[in-house]
This record gives C-alpha cells, structure tokens and sequence, in this order.
C-alpha cells in the first residue's frame, strides 16, 4: 500500500510539473514581442467640381431711409428678372434679407481744430447666394453681370466657390486605394527581408487634402486643404497599416 501510495505521489508530481512547464511555455509564447512591420500607403485623385457656389451683392443710399429702401426694392427686381434672363431659377437664387445701416464718417474741422462725425445717409444692402449644379451657366452669368451698371446698379462680387457633392463615395474608394498600396509595400517589404506577411495589427488614416491641380503655391496642412476656388481639384489621403511579421 505505501509503494502505491508513493508511486501516485510521483505520477501526480511529475504531472503537476509537466502542466506547469506547458503553462510557463504558453506564457512565455504570449508574452514574446512579435515583429510588426509599419507602412504608408498613398491615393490620388483628379477630379471636377459638380457645385458653383456665388455670392454678390449691391446696395443704395439716400438720406431718406424709405426713399433708399424703395430703390432698393426696384433694383432687387431688376437683378431678378436679369438672374431669370439668364436662366437661373428661383431654387438657385437665394436672396437674403435686407440690411440698414447709418452712414457716417469724420471730417476734420479747421475751425475748431478737431474731427466732426457727418451724417451720410442710410445704406440698405442686398445679398445674394447663387448656388447651381449648372456651373458653365453660373459662369457665363458671372461674366455678363457688367450689365447692370448699365441700369446703375453697382454689383460687389466674391470669387464663386467650388464643391464635389459625392465627396464622402470619393474619400472611401480614394482610402481603399490607399490600404491597397499600404498592403502592397508591407508585401514588398517582407518579402525583402526573407519573411512573411502576417495579420494585420491596425490602420489609421492619415490626411485627407483637397487641392488645384499642380499648384506651387497650395500648402498641405495636418487638418487638411480644402479648395474651393479652383474648379479643377486633386484629391490626396493616406493610410498608416501595421501588420505582424511571421
């Protein structure tokens, strides 16, 4: 009975140690820094704006409030109807409200030696934002907007602005192509170094820039470009990919 006894105590020892060796060993497997590789992968893209956005506006002033505001109202129709003219539709023009102000500046008294403020009037301005998928009508229009000085309406206008309407389908076909380059330098890569590619460890996307084509004088910036004065674009964005080495 004692032999037995001892020979079961022996059996569970060396299982207790072969447990704890195969524990240690898986362990130490786990814990064991595993090779990763990191890699850029770059996309770029040539695109055309689809969206004018154009803003202008004009103004008069009387020293009557009423009177400015009544010649106002007049020429509000006159730039509408020459909009309508054009073919720019009420769904393109927005016209926003009107705003008054005092009109007032200094002059310099000789006479008593110091600056007097003068009462000029009232001004009242009229904004308008055109905005039309129709961007050779738009510019066409841009260029024919001299004609109202014929009717003395005085016209201040901004650059027009450009936008892509399907930019979010744009930047996820432009990152795929970004991952997919990103794979194929991590493939190159170990391939050189006599290993293989493993799993993939985690992405992040870097900076996503709207630029005009080949210009020198356009920054890239870490919270990324956006032109919207050219209406030819290229767009750039890339991809940081970490996979495991085996």
């Amino acid at each position: 009975m004692k032999n037995n006894a001892l020979i079961i105590g022996i059996v569970a020892s060396l299982c207790f140690f072969l447990a704890a060796a195969v524990f240690g060993f898986a362990y130490y497997q786990a814990k064991k820094p595993q090779k990763t590789v990191s890699v850029v992968g770059m996309a770029e893209k040539d695109f055309t704006s689809d969206l004018i956005v154009w803003r202008f506006n004009f103004s008069t002033q009387d020293n009557d409030m009423k009177k400015s505001y009544t010649l106002l109202k007049d020429n509000i129709t006159i730039v509408k109807n020459f909009l309508k003219k054009e073919g720019i539709t009420d769904g393109e023009m927005d016209f926003q409200p009107i705003s008054t102000e005092e009109v007032r500046e200094y002059q310099w008294d000789n006479v008593n030696r110091r600056s007097v403020e003068i009462f000029n009037g009232y001004k009242c301005k009229q904004t308008v934002c055109i905005t039309s998928k129709d961007i050779d009508k738009i510019e066409k229009v841009i260029r024919e907007i001299s004609e109202l000085y014929d009717q003395n309406i005085l016209i201040h206008s901004w650059s027009p602005e450009y936008y892509y309407t399907k930019l979010s389908d744009l930047k996820i076909e432009m990152l795929a192509e970004a991952s997919q380059n990103a794979h194929e330098r991590a493939k190159a890569v170990t391939k050189n170094a006599g290993s293989t590619l493993g799993k993939l460890k985690s992405a992040n996307m870097g900076v996503f820039q709207i630029t005009a084509p080949n210009s020198a004088d356009e920054d890239y910036t870490w919270g990324g470009a956006f032109n919207t004065s050219s209406k030819e674009k290229r767009a750039t964005i890339n991809t940081k990919l970490t996979y495991y080495v085996n």
